[in-house]
């Protein structure tokens, strides 16, 4: 079996959240939906959990980051292809998002950057496979 990676995230409004990823085109796993929590899935192997504050803070003793005033993280995926960058970043800025930065162009790599409705800050990226040496 794939690791898989869960990445949990608080939010102040579930249905919003949900109505955000679900925009981008990610689905819900309704097994693992309800009041408290989403599942979004985002591939086989990597879902965000989205969790309700007070929820979330069942699984740390530590303050929650109000991701609006500071970064606790960036969250990168990688796209197909350019046109993948952009539809994914367009429709997050269309669906209640907001642009972290200009988009990057280093050479190889272009990569567009949002922050969701709470804040947290995501990153698609795109990297040409011709500009990737093979390990050896």
């Amino acid at each position: 079996m794939a690791t898989m990676i869960f990445v949990n995230l608080p939010v102040k409004d579930l249905d919003a959240s949900k109505a955000f990823y679900t925009a981008l085109g990610y689905p819900l796993n309704p097994q693992f939906t309800d009041e408290n929590a989403a599942c979004v899935v985002i591939s086989e192997t990597i879902f965000t959990m989205l969790l309700t504050e007070p929820f979330f803070k069942n699984f740390t003793k530590k303050e929650i980051a109000d991701a609006r005033t500071s970064t606790e993280a960036i969250i990168a995926l990688s796209a197909e292809d350019r046109a993948g960058v952009d539809r994914i970043a367009d429709l997050a800025l269309a669906h209640g998002g907001s642009e972290a930065n200009p988009p990057m162009e280093q050479g190889p790599m272009y990569s567009r950057s949002f922050q969701d409705p709470d804040g947290h800050l995501w990153e698609v990226m795109w990297m040409d496979p011709a500009a990737i040496e093979p390990q050896g």
